[in-house]
């Protein structure tokens, strides 16, 4: 196995378990990945992630034939497979199930751009229509969710951020989960945010761009 591979399997049980650590994926849900030349690295199924050790990440092609016998993929294997195919730009996955921005996506409400610090994720986050989990049909309505951003609400489900490596997916996914607790309590206290105009939010996603990488500012 080459040293690229084993450092990139070390780095998803890191962000695996730094987001369990934060509450964001509860319960052995969600999953995490990243590209490989020829396919990807995931999460494996059932794996607690206190437990989940480099070794057990499991390694598929592509079009989602795994490598090698093991343990098997996580049950989202084919969003993320769909998402890399269609997204040459991203570089790593994350699915999580944090217990905000799933309430949102459970009462099928995206994110308004109500704060500039969803300029990470490219713009206002949608909520997608509910499918089944681990489908060919989630898979699409993450893809199409993503178009133009990093971040996106699957209804009655969870999220999903992607970015240019791990550490820029999971920032990523920190933040959707930050808005949608400001958000929530918006809401809760019955008022109703302003959000930013089309200029100021291409304004604001510039700025970010001029910073250099998204997870440095």
């Amino acid at each position: 196995m080459s040293d690229i591979r084993i450092e990139l399997r070390r780095e998803i049980v890191a962000v695996s378990r730094a987001l369990d650590g934060a509450g964001l994926m509860p319960n052995k849900s969600g999953n995490v990945s990243c590209r490989i030349p020829g396919g990807f690295l995931v999460t494996p199924s059932g794996v607690p992630y206190g437990q989940l050790d480099a070794g057990q990440v499991v390694e598929l092609a592509a079009d989602g034939v795994p490598v090698e016998g093991g343990l098997r993929p996580s049950s989202e294997w084919r969003m993320h497979g769909a998402i890399y195919a269609q997204r040459p730009d991203v570089a790593a996955v994350v699915h999580t199930h944090s217990p905000r921005a799933t309430a949102l996506s459970c009462a099928r409400l995206g994110i308004p751009p109500f704060h500039y610090m969803i300029a990470l994720a490219g713009g206002a986050i949608r909520c997608m229509p509910y499918a089944t989990f681990g489908t060919d049909e989630l898979a699409r309505n993450a893809v199409c969710g993503l178009d133009g951003r990093r971040a996106v609400l699957l209804a009655n489900h969870g999220v999903v951020a992607v970015g240019a490596s791990l550490r820029e997916a999971h920032s990523v996914a920190f933040e959707v989960e930050n808005l949608a607790l400001q958000y929530l309590e918006l809401r809760a206290a019955g008022l109703e945010p302003v959000v930013l105009d089309d200029a100021e939010l291409a304004r604001v996603i510039e700025k970010f761009t001029d910073y250099g990488r998204i997870d440095g500012t």
